[in-house]
């Protein structure tokens, strides 16, 4: 006789994310959703009404945001758009076939969906390129397009691993306590960039796009595997075999407490997650 978990493990393998939007959503999917839905309420990151560009790389963490912000406006009272932006770099694109599918995918789940053919290497570039120059101009197209089309919230797909990641090469490399916030401010205000999965572990946004088939896009960067980040993951990984709660204990050392959208109104709060 199969145990409980193996019928459960069956069970999940037979879904696929076209199932999850149409309503058969486990346990455990749920619990990623409304925890994602709990950061938004602590961080008051999204409110009724408001227009919200999700920062789409097609990778596993801007899918799972995307499924998570979209389906979790089925049980919510007041309603919030989402549109999202894939940057495909000239140097290395995307196939075609796996844009298809990611187009798929947002129309799929109510968001609307561009991408923009944009040049990696800006023609200011002189010298040595690095990780931090790529994401400078990553930020760049992503902010002329909000500014293009009025938005002023930017959401990231930033997890609880990545803000582990960012507190030790911040501790070890520039001698700083800091690290990624859950809200932060742009152009005095103009615009903010929100984080709704900083209290998400990647290993379930992993989960979620290895059971459900999500249309990932494999990395295409040249310095995935040899950047800082890459090489301290590990790092994190066995810090937490000596303690599982390492990451929860690197977020609560930060004081985000300040770290509140600005200007909510009570009534439009989604606060029922």
């Amino acid at each position: 006789m199969r145990s409980e978990h193996s019928r459960r493990l069956q069970l999940d393998n037979e879904l696929t994310w076209r199932d999850l939007i149409n309503g058969e959503i486990p346990p455990w999917v749920m619990r990623f959703i409304k925890g994602v839905g709990k950061a938004i309420n602590r961080y008051r990151m999204i409110q009724g009404g408001d227009d919200v560009l999700i920062a789409a790389s097609g990778g596993k963490d801007s899918l799972a945001l995307a499924l998570a912000l979209s389906l979790r406006r089925k049980w919510l009272p007041v309603d919030y758009t989402l549109r999202a932006l894939l940057i495909n770099w000239l140097e290395h694109p995307i196939p075609p076939q796996c844009l298809d599918k990611l187009a798929e995918y947002f129309d799929a789940l109510g968001i609307y969906f561009t991408i923009k053919d944009e040049k990696q290497f800006p023609s200011s570039f002189d010298g040595d390129f690095n990780c931090y120059l790529c994401a400078r101009n990553r930020r760049r197209v992503l902010f002329t397009y909000a500014e293009e089309t009025d938005t002023k919230l930017i959401a990231m797909g930033h997890h609880l691993d990545d803000l582990a990641e960012t507190t030790m090469m911040n501790l070890c490399f520039r001698a700083s306590f800091s690290t990624m916030l859950p809200v932060q401010e742009f152009f005095s205000g103009k615009m903010h960039v929100i984080r709704p999965m900083i209290e998400t572990k990647e290993s379930v946004t992993k989960r979620l796009s290895e059971t459900f088939a999500l249309p990932v896009v494999k990395p295409v960067c040249p310095y995935d595997q040899t950047n800082v980040r890459a090489r301290l993951k590990p790092i994190i990984q066995e810090l937490s075999h000596i303690d599982k709660l390492t990451r929860e204990h690197i977020y609560n050392a930060h004081d985000f407490s300040s770290c509140v959208m600005p200007n909510r109104t009570d009534d439009k709060q989604i606060i029922i997650d």
